[in-house]
C-alpha cells in the first residue's frame, strides 16, 4: 500500500515560502526608509523555512515507519528530536537511502539528478530575489551568495558513501552558521547579546557565510535532495507491490 498521508506535503517545494515573501513585500518599496525591515523579514522567512523542513523530515520518518515495521520499532524506540540539526537530517537521509536499498535498488543506481538539483537550487534563489527589494536591502549579501554558490559542486552532497553533505565546508555552513542562526532566532538568544557584530567578527573570513541567501539556498538544496529521494522511495515500494 502506498504511503500517502503526508506525500503531498513531502513533495511540496520549500521555495513556495520564498515566493510568498517576495509577493508579500513587493508593495513596501525599497527606499531607505524600508531598510529597517530587512532583518525582520529575513528572520521571519528563515524561521518559516526551517520549521517547514523540520516537519517534512518528521513526515518522511512517519511514512517510512508506516511501511516498514522494523523501522517503526527503531524509530519509536529512539525518536528524533526537532529534526533541525545536521546530524538528524543526516540520519534521516541515510534511513531513506537504506529503505530504498531494502526494496531492491542499490544506492549506486539511485539517480536523483544531482546536477539538475544544484543548478535549479541556485537559479531558484537568483530568479526569486533578483530585482526585488529584499536583494536591494541586502545587496552585499546577495552578491556574496552568488560567489559562494559557485564554490558548491554536485560532488559535495548525496554521496555514494551515504553522506547528505560530503563536503566539509558545506557541512560547516550548515552547522556553524545556518543552524546557529536558527537557534538564535528560535530561542531568542540574541535578545541579551549585542545587536551588531564586533570588528573582529566582521574581518573573519567566515563572516560571509552569515548570509540569509546562503541559508535559503542550503535549505532549498536539502529540500530538493529529499524530494527526489522520496520519489525514488515511492516508486520502489510501489514496484514491489507494497
Amino acid at each position: 500500500m502506498r504511503p500517502n498521508i503526508h506525500t503531498d506535503f513531502i513533495l511540496s517545494p520549500i521555495t513556495d515560502i520564498l515566493k510568498d515573501v517576495v509577493s508579500a513585500s513587493a508593495g513596501i518599496g525599497s527606499g531607505i526608509e524600508t531598510f529597517t525591515l530587512c532583518d525582520y523579514v529575513m528572520q521571519s522567512v528563515f524561521i518559516r523555512m526551517t520549521g517547514f523542513q523540520e516537519q517534512k523530515m518528521k513526515c518522511v520518518c512517519w511514512e517510512m515507519a508506516t511501511v516498514d515495521y522494523e523501522y517503526r520499532y527503531e524509530f519509536t524506540r529512539t525518536p528524533l528530536g526537532e529534526c533541525s540539526s545536521y546530524s538528524e537530517k543526516q540520519k534521516i537521509y541515510r534511513d531513506l537511502v537504506k529503505q530504498i536499498e531494502k526494496y531492491g535498488l542499490e544506492f549506486s543506481k539511485i539517480d536523483i539528478g544531482k546536477q539538475d538539483i544544484l543548478k535549479t537550487t541556485f537559479s531558484d534563489i537568483l530568479d526569486t530575489f533578483s530585482n526585488t527589494n529584499l536583494s536591494i536591502w541586502a545587496q552585499k549579501d546577495f552578491l556574496n551568495f552568488q560567489t559562494i554558490s559557485d564554490q558548491i559542486k554536485d560532488s559535495h552532497f548525496a554521496s555514494e558513501k551515504g553522506s547528505l553533505f560530503s563536503d566539509a565546508s558545506l557541512r560547516k555552513m550548515y552547522e556553524e552558521h545556518l543552524y546557529r542562526q536558527r537557534n538564535r532566532i528560535a530561542h531568542n538568544t540574541s535578545s541579551y547579546q549585542q545587536n551588531l557584530p564586533t570588528l573582529k567578527t566582521l574581518i573573519d573570513e567566515d563572516f560571509k557565510y552569515e548570509n540569509y541567501f546562503v541559508y535559503f539556498s542550503i535549505l532549498v538544496l536539502i529540500d530538493k535532495i529529499f524530494i527526489e529521494l522520496y520519489k525514488k522511495y515511492l516508486a520502489n515500494i510501489e514496484d514491489k507491490g507494497n
